[in-house]
């Protein structure tokens, strides 16, 4: 039966996306799920985006079992099945993590224990067996149990095939951590993106776990050319976007990768760029309250001044 403390949930909370936008370095209070409401959107062809408490869900219904992107936090798993089932009475055979953070990976032991399998690039179940370290709040997450970690793993690239129902997974190295995954659900023009995409908000980029802005407009570029105007993108958080809310997202992080990047050249220090608030212009629609626009600044900074080190895309194979 799976524990979860409040010190593990308020530690994965700021471990995840929700980093930017905590007063940390102390651990807030947990959120109170009892309170939490799933939110269902139909996207169209039996496939739906659920929103609760972390991460975006997308559902993707089958004709013989669902394939599932993410899975918020563990006390959440009864209310996303109800969700699920008020759309379809199939079966969830697959969930795919788009990347470690607790706020997307939470509810994997309870769904394994209903028989769902769980996917993932490899460096997501190194993570989690490993535990991780968020270095810029210094907050601990501890290994995961094994029952919580992947059972499927890739490296590069994987595909889901249900009846009526592909998913082609693709990995993106180096972007919001080192083992992001995006998911093409390519006949439903559907794509979920996990948080290499924010949509409205700055993202969390975690320098410590292999994250680099870079990577982050690689995948921005990828995206551009696989969806259309009519394409529904679910993103890592915020509300459903599109392909031109991508467009903006990636002229957002282009433009603060040169700002950094001259100031780096420059020879600042983090306390320097900091202060010089070269982001400011963009804060009125990027930030969503002043701690998130200075995070956005030093995972920036941490993208482009750090040397290359033991926290890039670490592979140990797949499974």
């Amino acid at each position: 039966m799976l524990r979860i403390g409040i010190a593990t949930i308020a530690a994965t909370m700021l471990a995840g996306a929700a980093i930017a936008q905590q007063p940390a370095p102390a651990a807030p209070p947990p959120p109170d799920f009892s309170k939490v409401e799933i939110k269902t959107t139909d996207l169209g062809d039996h496939m739906y985006m659920l929103e609760g408490q972390g991460g975006n869900i997308t559902v993707a219904v089958a004709g013989d079992g669902i394939i599932m992107v993410d899975g918020e936090f563990a006390p959440l798993h009864d209310k996303i099945k109800a969700a699920i089932s008020a759309v379809s009475n199939q079966p969830v055979k697959y969930l795919i993590n788009t990347h470690f953070h607790g706020d997307h990976t939470g509810g994997n032991a309870l769904f394994a224990k209903d028989g769902v399998a769980i996917v993932a690039h490899v460096n997501v179940k190194n993570r989690l067996a490993a535990g991780t370290t968020n270095w810029l709040t210094g907050v601990k997450t501890p290994p995961a149990p094994a029952d919580a970690l992947p059972t499927k793993t890739y490296t590069d690239a994987y595909h889901i095939r249900l009846r009526g129902r592909v998913a082609d997974l693709k990995h993106i190295a180096n972007a919001h951590t080192d083992g992001d995954t995006y998911v093409w659900f390519r006949t439903a023009n559907v794509l979920s993106t996990g948080d290499t995409f924010t949509n409205g908000r700055y993202p969390n980029i975690d320098f410590a776990n292999g994250g680099n802005i870079k990577g982050m407009i690689a995948a921005t570029d990828a995206y551009l050319k696989i969806v259309n105007d009519k394409t529904r993108i679910v993103p890592g958080h915020g509300p459903l976007g599109d392909k031109a809310a991508l467009v903006e997202y990636r002229k957002m992080l282009v433009t603060a990768r040169d700002r950094m990047a001259k100031l780096v050249k420059d020879g600042k220090s983090e306390d320097d760029v900091v202060a010089a608030k070269p982001f400011a212009d963009l804060d009125a629609k990027w930030a969503m309250n002043d701690l998130a626009g200075k995070n956005f600044i030093r995972v920036v900074y941490h993208s482009l001044a750090d040397k290359n080190d033991a926290r890039t895309d670490n592979r140990k194979g797949a499974s």
